[in-house]
């Protein structure tokens, strides 16, 4: 866990944002800003981002877990869109942003007069992202929930145990949508911030649910668009290479990852049983595809014979991909022994996160701050607001 002595500004330093979002995808895109030194204003109703209120569990402080993860570096500031004060309030700061972000339904900012043409107008330079369940087109009236697009998108036809297996269309275990799209909202609010540079002049970004994950199913929808047949469902295994899935073991299981025929052969060899790599049926890897469950039957009769954490010590040091099937509490166990240093202290009353991903040689992410009380920040914003309105008419 990192504990820097002095922040170092991030690379966008001086960025100011807006953020009119809430739940997950927008919120979750502006932390990453705030990451990166953006200064994020969190622009909140008087109740609130609803995952406030999404809990149990709750941190040492009593913050819902779920809001603590996304809204960690920002300031918040209530600001009520039902009242005119609020509405101005709101204009003004989206009037002094490089940033606007947002993920209201289609239309409603403009009501407020703080649609893009409304602020770009004024402030030509915005970077204005607007984020949707399904466009601002035909889909603008349906509503955005990740499970929803998880289901309708596809994503849930390809995850889960084979209908042979008694299995169902099955959900990821976290809110992979909204997470994705957060991804290519932050993507996109970058490249424009680069164009900006170039031109001094902003543009809308956007983006929506159901475009991030059909732009995120890159083999299995290429597959489709080239054969015309759906994917199904094949619980933890790869619909072009085998094995690559995971395998019971006498204790539990194993994921194992061979990605061409050397590594079956070393596979095989350190299985104590080298004259499978040699079978008709597994020689290549299209016959493995092919014969996938004779394949698995044969890889688990021998791997029945020792532990998971034998396996995969013997397969590792023969520099195969191998690995035991954990839980939270071994993953980030790993992540600490390989020195990726994963957690990072946001403030002595808040357990730690979860470190940003991305490392700088030159700008690295070093100031962390806890996520916001609720308005925790309205005398400290509109200070500024009444100096910055002072410095304008002087």
């Amino acid at each position: 866990m990192n504990h820097p002595d002095q922040p170092v500004p991030g690379p966008l330093a001086g960025i100011r944002v807006a953020d009119f979002s809430r739940v997950l995808a927008g919120p979750h895109a502006t932390m990453l800003l705030a990451d990166l030194g953006a200064d994020l204003i969190k622009i909140e109703s008087p109740e609130g981002d609803g995952t406030r209120q999404w809990s149990p569990p709750v941190n040492a402080v009593g913050q819902s877990t779920y809001f603590a993860g996304v809204n960690r570096g920002k300031r918040s500031i209530v600001c009520d869109l039902r009242a005119p004060e609020g509405i101005a309030r709101a204009r003004e700061l989206a009037l002094t942003a490089d940033v606007v972000i947002e993920n209201f339904k289609p239309g409603t900012m403009e009501r407020f007069g703080l649609g893009y043409a409304d602020v770009a107008a004024q402030n030509p330079g915005v970077v204005y992202c607007s984020i949707s369940g399904f466009g601002d087109a035909a889909g603008k009236d349906l509503p955005g929930y990740d499970l929803l697009v998880q289901a309708v998108g596809g994503l849930m036809s390809i995850t889960g145990q084979p209908d042979a297996e008694g299995g169902q269309p099955t959900k990821v275990g976290v809110a992979l949508v909204d997470v994705l799209t957060a991804k290519d909202a932050t993507v996109g609010i970058l490249a424009a911030l680069a164009t900006r540079a170039r031109t001094g002049l902003g543009q809308r970004v956007e983006v929506n649910l159901l475009s991030s994950l059909l732009g995120s199913l890159v083999n299995q929808a290429s597959s489709f668009l080239a054969t015309g047949q759906s994917p199904g469902r094949m619980g933890n295994a790869h619909p072009s290479i085998a094995p690559y899935e995971s395998l019971r073991c006498a204790d539990g299981a194993i994921a194992v990852a061979c990605g061409n025929d050397g590594q079956f052969v070393r596979l095989c060899s350190v299985l104590g049983s080298p004259h499978l790599s040699a079978d008709p049926r597994f020689a290549t890897n299209a016959n493995r595809v092919l014969n996938r469950a004779a394949l698995v039957a044969s890889l688990e009769e021998l791997l029945a014979t020792n532990t998971a954490t034998h396996w995969v010590t013997a397969l590792t040091a023969a520099g195969l991909p191998a690995g035991q099937v954990g839980d939270l509490a071994s993953a980030f166990e790993l992540a600490s022994s390989l020195g990726l240093d994963p957690l990072v202290d946001v403030g002595s009353q808040v357990p730690a996160q979860v470190r940003n991903p991305i490392t700088f040689s030159a700008t690295p992410v070093t100031d962390y701050r806890p996520p916001p009380r609720l308005g925790e920040h309205d005398d400290d914003v509109r200070r500024w607001l009444t100096t910055s309105r002072q410095e304008d008419h002087s």
